[in-house]
């Protein structure tokens, strides 16, 4: 079985819940999940966790994401994209908009503002699925979501037509965005495509489409493509515990000071409440993510990852 995450170019037509499907029969295992959803018009990054690796999903969901966009004004859909039913068109408004004010009206949105999701997404109300609620002719009201655009600039416009790199929080409509500046701009927007090029350290430069997954595979050389767990954990800091504390580890048990080797950590400043590090024993090997309690000065496991 393989245990880590591989970061796969998902193509356009393919859901998040094919890649894995396919995946499954590739890597003739059933201990597969992906990081979040993507279109199935979208193409682009989608980290895939193994084995072990799946324990990581909930957390690479919640990273940061870039993308490129292209938003064409003009037009509204009742999907947000051009996949869908246009509601309106305003060719002519279009038209007598200055360039310096489109790109004003992009990068106005740099920072946090109240999303509202769309109709056409997973998102539940109720216990059902909006998207489903959207096919059966329902539309109900939506809570609007903080969102956070990290990074937004316009690389290219030929109007109707806006190229757009962004970068963003979780939980955060590319669509949605392009819907909301065409609303700033007073001619409507939707969503013409959309790559996501970067899932946290995840690049698109180092994706592989799912042909060349199983390409590599049977030359043999797939681990070579496969990230390993405590890789993907390159953010916390690291930790060791002392030859004596080895058992408490392998066991899953809180650990206090007296109990760790500091040699590995790479700061002088006491953690602080929360603070998730990479546990390992004493001969350097990776056991699980344990979190700084300050009430009791100790760490306690927060995901552990026995070896395999």
């Amino acid at each position: 079985m393989y245990h880590g995450i591989i970061n796969v170019y998902k193509e356009p037509g393919y859901t998040s819940h094919d890649v894995v499907a396919r995946l499954r029969g590739i890597l003739r295992q059933k201990k597969i999940g992906h990081t979040g959803t993507l279109d199935p018009a979208a193409e682009g990054v989608l980290p895939v966790c193994l084995g072990m690796g799946t324990k990581l999903c909930d957390m690479l969901t919640d990273k940061t994401k870039t993308y490129e966009a292209v938003m064409l004004l003009g037009q509204v859909t009742d999907t947000q994209d051009t996949t869908g039913r246009i509601l309106a068109e305003s060719g002519e408004a279009v038209l007598e908009l200055e360039p310096e004010a489109v790109e004003k009206a992009v990068t106005g949105f740099l920072g946090e503002y109240d999303q509202i999701p769309p109709m056409y997404s997973a998102l539940k109300v109720d216990g059902k699925k909006l998207c489903d609620l959207a096919r059966a002719g329902k539309e109900v009201e939506r809570q609007a979501r903080t969102v956070q655009i990290l990074d937004i600039s316009v690389t290219r416009m030929e109007l109707p037509r806006v190229w757009m790199t962004v970068t963003c929080s979780k939980g955060t409509y590319i669509r949605t965005l392009c819907h909301d500046i065409g609303g700033r701009l007073g001619c409507g927007g939707t969503m013409e495509h959309l790559i996501r090029t970067r899932v946290d350290r995840f690049d698109i430069k180092d994706s592989l489409t799912l042909d060349e997954i199983e390409a590599v595979r049977d030359e043999n050389k797939l681990e070579a493509y496969i990230l390993p767990v405590e890789e993907a954990l390159w953010s916390y800091p690291a930790l060791a515990v002392k030859e004596e504390a080895d058992a408490l580890l392998r066991n899953g048990n809180p650990l206090f000071k007296a109990q760790l080797n500091f040699e590995m950590i790479q700061t002088e400043e006491w953690p602080e409440e929360g603070q998730k590090f990479r546990m390992y024993n004493s001969q350097g090997q990776f056991a699980g993510v344990y979190q700084y309690g300050k009430d009791k000065r100790w760490w306690k496991p927060w995901k552990m990852f026995p070896a395999s």
